[in-house]
């Protein structure tokens, strides 16, 4: 599994006009299932973003975890993660999880957050959201967990 993950300020996800989910500081993360993974991953990866240290501590340094600092959590479901892009100028597709299998690991990874995060929001599989955050830093990085 993929997870893109943004330190912002505040972030929000639009369908259709309607506001569907929003945080104020905390992290915005894009999250993307492979062809090969289970909710075995999906664990492995929640444990790794919410143990992730990308907020300043007293001093300065990135030392804090979202849980640390009790930010909140945009999961926004982005198949384009998975994209093979190393030939020709149209993207494969082909690595990511078929719909089915990407919705179900969305949902459970969203349900494990919500059990263990106080503050869990959300984008929708398969609709087509604007989401708009105000990246703090910026800050971004790359997770991603692989079946092994």
């Amino acid at each position: 599994m993929i997870a893109l993950l943004q330190r912002v300020s505040g972030a929000s996800v639009v369908v259709d006009g309607a506001n569907i989910g929003a945080i104020d500081a905390g992290l915005l993360v894009l999250l993307c299932a492979e062809r090969a993974d289970t909710e075995k991953e999906a664990d492995a990866l929640l444990n790794k973003l919410l143990g992730y240290r990308v907020f300043a501590d007293a001093a300065g340094k990135m030392n804090l975890s979202v849980s640390d600092v009790g930010g909140g959590l945009l999961l926004v479901p982005q198949f384009t993660l998975a994209a093979d892009t190393k030939s020709g100028t149209r993207p494969s597709f082909t690595p990511a999880a078929s719909p089915q299998d990407g919705l179900r690991l969305f949902d459970h990874f969203v349900g494990q957050a919500r059990a263990r995060h106080p503050v869990v929001e959300t984008g929708r599989f398969g609709a087509d959201m604007k989401v708009s955050l105000t990246n703090d830093g910026p800050v971004t990085f790359w997770l991603q967990v692989s079946a092994k």
